[in-house]
């Protein structure tokens, strides 16, 4: 159960965040939904039984993410849990390119959002976790992050950086009681990702792992739940991968 417990989930006002920011909620925790409109934040929140609070943030902004966090502990009190949801906008276009390619203001688009973005709500929180005596972080990667892949460098590039802070985060604060996991997501059937698709590309991408079938987001969303629980007290630093048996670690 997570009743009490103050969660931010950012780019929770649709898909994978807002099944996150859902289940949170169920579980008995004060959720702040975020997006960059402050009407999809307040729609979003509407629709989540519990207690669901909206909140404009835009990840890119790093003075607007200390004020954001600023103004969460002075409403709430306190940040238990942090979920970095939010990620640049799956582009197809920008998914198949090789990586030669790509351009450096193309890269930095995808690192500002999925890298910084992480970087500086993670930054931000840390003080008041630490001050408070503990937390939880949750990092959203994806499984090329920890296999490599044929397309979508930018996205892989990124996605390993947040690995990389999520081990950081474990070492350096699993002495004030602040645990760090990454999830390593694999094809979950999100708005994004799933309606960007043809129904054979659909089809083919269901066959890659050993359930041949997609990922619902709440499967993601109950993992995270857990994972933010204190029924993973004594694990911390860990890459959980959510992708029905491709990539094994």
């Amino acid at each position: 159960m997570l009743t009490d417990k103050v969660a931010v989930v950012t780019g929770s006002s649709r898909g994978i965040g807002f099944e996150i920011a859902k289940e949170f909620a169920a579980r008995g925790a004060t959720v702040i939904v975020c997006s960059r409109k402050t009407a999809s934040a307040e729609k979003s929140a509407s629709m989540i039984k519990g207690k669901a609070y909206p909140e404009k943030l835009d990840v890119r902004d790093a003075a607007g993410v200390t004020r954001f966090m600023r103004h969460v502990i002075e409403r709430h009190g306190r940040v238990d849990i942090l979920v970095n949801t939010a990620g640049y906008p799956f582009d197809h276009k920008l998914w198949i390119k090789r990586l030669h390619k790509v351009a450096e203001g193309e890269f930095d688009k995808v690192i500002q959002v999925d890298l910084k973005g992480t970087l500086r709500l993670c930054r931000s929180s840390l003080p008041y976790m630490i001050k408070r005596g503990g937390g939880v972080i949750i990092n959203i990667s994806s499984t090329p992050a920890t296999s490599g892949h044929t397309e979508g460098a930018p996205y892989t590039v990124a996605k390993a950086g947040v690995i990389a802070i999520t081990k950081h985060i474990a070492l350096e604060y699993g002495d004030k009681n602040v645990r760090a996991y990454t999830l390593a997501l694999g094809n979950i059937s999100s708005e994004a990702t799933f309606s960007s698709m043809t129904v054979t590309e659909r089809k083919k991408a269901a066959m890659e792992n050993s359930m041949k079938r997609w990922g619902d987001p709440r499967e993601v969303a109950r993992v995270a739940a857990s994972v933010a629980s204190d029924d993973f007290s004594f694990a911390t630093g860990n890459t959980i991968v959510i992708d029905g048996g491709t990539v094994l670690l």
